[in-house]
């Protein structure tokens, strides 16, 4: 069985570092990935995406990686389970990056024009 997957898209904002209960990093990075085809109106959809880095990958990126840079995520598809109000029982799915490539950043883009 496999649970892989790579996105590539760029960052709609600066990415902080927080702890979890136990001390570990990570960070939040969102993406902004549009798709490959047109609406109905004649324009590309956006599809925004969250994924969650931990520890080195987390640091790194938030150091070199600032909003509008284009980055690759490999990562794999997580589901969890939160405990809600009056024991309600909610489910969520995320992507965990494994690895984050930095593809492009705006000062390189600015640079070439």
């Amino acid at each position: 069985m496999l649970n892989q997957l790579v996105l590539v898209g760029r960052l709609t904002r600066d990415i902080k570092i927080n702890k979890t209960d136990k001390g570990r990093k990570v960070a939040t990075i969102s993406l902004a990935i549009p798709r490959s085809f047109k609406n109905m109106e004649g324009t590309y959809d956006t599809d925004f995406v969250d994924c969650i880095a931990f520890e080195n990958i987390a640091e790194n990126t938030a150091m070199y990686c600032k909003k509008g840079d284009i980055v690759g995520v490999k990562g794999r598809i997580q589901s969890r389970v939160v405990e809600k109000d009056e024991g309600k029982k909610e489910y969520s799915i995320e992507v965990v990056a494994e690895k984050i490539t930095f593809l492009s950043s705006k000062k390189e883009e600015k640079a070439d024009e």
